[in-house]
C-alpha cells in the first residue's frame, strides 16, 4: 500500500501536527516513517499507524487504484 502524500498533508495539517510529532506519536521507527511519507510502499498495519495517530481512517490517506 500507498499513502497519498497530499492527502496524507491535508490530515497533518488538520490535526495541526509536524512531521517529527507524527512520526513520533505513530510510534513508527524513523526510516519506516521515511519510507510512508517519500511514497513507498509499506504494509497495511504501518499506514494503519499513521492514520490512528492522525485519528482519520486508512482509506483517507492511501493512494486509490486510479489516482
Amino acid at each position: 500500500m500507498k499513502i497519498d502524500k497530499q492527502k496524507l498533508q491535508i490530515a497533518m495539517a488538520n490535526a495541526c501536527v509536524v512531521s517529527k510529532d507524527l512520526q513520533k506519536k505513530s510510534t513508527l521507527p524513523r526510516g519506516t516513517y521515511l519510507n510512508v511519507v517519500t511514497g513507498k510502499s509499506v504494509r497495511p498495519a504501518t499506514i494503519g499507524k499513521i492514520a490512528k495517530a492522525l485519528n482519520v481512517r486508512v482509506e483517507d490517506l492511501i493512494q486509490m487504484e486510479s489516482d
